[in-house]
């Protein structure tokens, strides 16, 4: 049965162990900050938890706690009732999986890890951001962005042929470098915008494109000329993956998928291997974006292509559900509402 109140001799035998685990851990704080800070709010996490299972405490000896931890640490800010609470979550988020903090998160800073624990679902979607976070030196609001982006939901969901073209040692990599759905709402262009007008934003927008796209892709030029036997082909965008060692073909369709774009993409990557590629470079991998996709039409269109190829959806907007647009005022709505808020100001100055 829990207890309803705290024994205070027990507690205070108990907070003077935590004090003695931060004294000795200042020291180690100094020359580890981040990897030694974080291991010892696990271990207070840790204690937490214990002590509320077995002695049945409730979420008061968070407060307590940050009182007599602020008032023995005055000089250290990680001791708020929210840290602390953090704390607990992120142990308990991290225990369901892990006996030790697992290495991956103690090597990214704490405000990191505390949105990540915020903003994530379950341990595997945290682990993903910890280790994106890591590989790629994402700040905190970097992070926010993509997991705003939902890009654990996205990464690795487009439509490909990459497990009959590329090597199995590499299918997960390759695939990872691909999303679908792709954001680009930055662009601030409607749904109905031609395929020319979304290829020349995204190239005015290219530090965003770039972003959305992932860490590893350098921009080579937009309809960019390739000669074939006396015939000029402009590929719509054509960039260099640094990590995967091959060029990327990113194909634009401002409308339905349909099957011969698939076609035509492999046409444009047996161009770029033959022209462009290095003999130290991987097969160029294509990307063809459209509005909308068929899933069975998409996989039947790549299944006897020989060229590693994905197809994705990208959103230029949001759109708004029926059921919230009919709560949205209108234009006259608003105008109404302000001129009658200005009659009410003129007669309470009368």
């Amino acid at each position: 049965m829990n207890k309803t109140k705290i024994d205070i001799s027990e507690y205070y035998i108990w907070i003077d162990q935590i004090k003695a685990k931060i004294h000795s851990t200042r020291t180690k704080i100094a020359l580890s900050a981040n990897s030694e800070l974080l291991h010892l709010y696990w271990e207070i996490g840790k204690e937490i938890v214990a002590k509320q299972n077995k002695s049945g405490w409730g979420s008061k000896i968070i407060e307590k706690m940050a009182i007599d931890l602020k008032h023995e640490f005055p000089e250290i800010k990680g001791f708020s009732r929210r840290n602390i609470y953090a704390m607990r979550q992120w142990y308990l988020l991290y225990s369901q999986k892990f006996e030790i903090l697992p290495q991956v998160v103690a090597q990214i800073p704490w405000g990191q890890n505390r949105l990540i624990i915020s903003k994530t679902k379950n341990v595997n979607e945290a682990l993903f951001y910890a280790q994106k976070t890591l590989k790629n030196s994402w700040s905190r609001d970097i992070l926010e962005v993509h997991i705003e982006d939902k890009l654990y939901q996205r990464q690795g969901k487009a439509i490909t042929n990459f497990d009959d073209t590329i090597p199995e040692n590499q299918h997960n990599t390759v695939k990872n470098v691909l999303k679908d759905p792709y954001y680009f709402d930055f662009l601030g262009l409607e749904n109905d915008a031609l395929e020319k007008t979304i290829e020349n934003e995204l190239t005015k927008h290219i530090t965003e494109f770039l972003l959305e796209l992932g860490k590893g892709f350098a921009y080579v030029g937009n309809q960019y000329k390739i000669e074939i036997s006396e015939t000029d082909y402009y590929i719509d965008l054509l960039f260099y993956h640094l990590d995967l060692r091959c060029f990327v073909v990113v194909e634009l369709k401002a409308g339905k998928f349909k099957p011969e774009y698939a076609g035509k993409l492999n046409f444009y990557l047996s161009a770029v291997d033959s022209i462009l590629k290095k003999e130290t470079d991987n097969p160029s991998i294509g990307i063809l974006l459209c509005k909308k996709k068929d899933k069975i039409e998409a996989e039947y269109a790549l299944r006897d292509l020989n060229k590693p190829l994905g197809i994705s959806e990208y959103r230029l907007t949001e759109s708004i559900p029926n059921d919230l647009r009919t709560k949205l005022p209108s234009i006259e709505d608003i105008e109404n509402e302000l001129i009658e808020k200005n009659r009410n100001i003129k007669t309470n100055k009368n």
